[in-house]
């Protein structure tokens, strides 16, 4: 049975830049795809086909500072209905503001949680349970700027921002993120258990069995981020709702 049958969400991901939906290959700017000119009629397919969140990043705003695409933030919400988890160039208490109130239920703090870790402690602050912290590492080290930079340890990371009161972490995995190769399900069970926080598990998802397999890897891992299997073809939404034991099997009820 897995540890998080009825309590596992997975959020497909829409990561837009210059208004269109793209997916990058391990976080490169050139090396990406367009998937689809209109971000909310993906978010609308993917409300149909069961989703109860969303992860949207905005790729504009996280690789040169520009909020471009804030605004289509609320046209999912509004289209959709459903909870948004925002990422991709929080780097303000403005652009937080901003942000959730586009309707943004979570916001991921990345870089600026790196270089400015106070930021993190007046966000919490402010906005309690809407910020998540953004982890992404090569190795154990830290990532930052589009995963240009390098800053610092995940572990000491961790320790800093429980403390704090961070409620949860999104993990990416850089080396699996767009590869299709699987997930690190050892290394999101060393994160989750070097905190008290719920963790996201991101990057490297390819198939049903390593959905299976994060629903399994830890109690505090609750969440996973899916992105480009689904765009890939490899299953649909649906499928890897009742993989995790969220939906029925596609075909009940038929």
């Amino acid at each position: 049975m897995l540890a998080n049958a009825m309590t596992f969400t997975l959020l497909p991901a829409i990561d837009i830049r210059a208004g269109r939906a793209v997916r990058l290959t391990q976080g490169r700017a050139d090396a990406e795809t367009v998937y689809d000119a209109d971000p909310v009629a993906v978010a609308s397919r993917f409300a149909e086909q069961g989703a109860e969140w969303l992860h949207v990043v905005d790729l504009d705003a996280a690789f040169e500072g520009e909020p471009r695409n804030r605004h289509l933030v609320a046209a999912i919400v509004a289209a959709t209905g459903l909870p948004v988890q925002a990422s991709g160039g929080l780097r303000t208490m403005e652009d937080l503001d901003a942000t959730v109130g586009y309707g943004a239920s979570r916001v991921v703090i990345g870089t600026m949680a790196l270089e400015e870790p106070a930021f993190v402690a007046a966000a919490v602050a402010e906005h309690g349970a809407h910020i998540a912290v953004g982890l992404d590492a090569e190795g154990t080290t830290l990532k930052a700027r589009g995963w240009t930079t390098e800053s610092g340890d995940l572990f000491e990371a961790l320790r800093r921002f429980t403390l704090m009161g961070v409620a949860r972490f999104v993990f990416t995995d850089i080396a699996r993120d767009g590869m299709l190769t699987g997930p690190n399900v050892q290394r999101l069970a060393e994160v989750a258990e070097a905190t008290s926080a719920q963790v996201t598990a991101s990057g490297g998802v390819s198939s049903l069995d390593d959905l299976r397999a994060l629903a399994s890897a830890h109690p505090r891992v609750d969440a996973a981020i899916v992105g480009k299997a689904l765009y890939a073809g490899r299953f649909t939404l649906s499928e890897a709702l009742h993989a995790v034991g969220t939906a029925p099997a596609p075909d009940a009820g038929a």
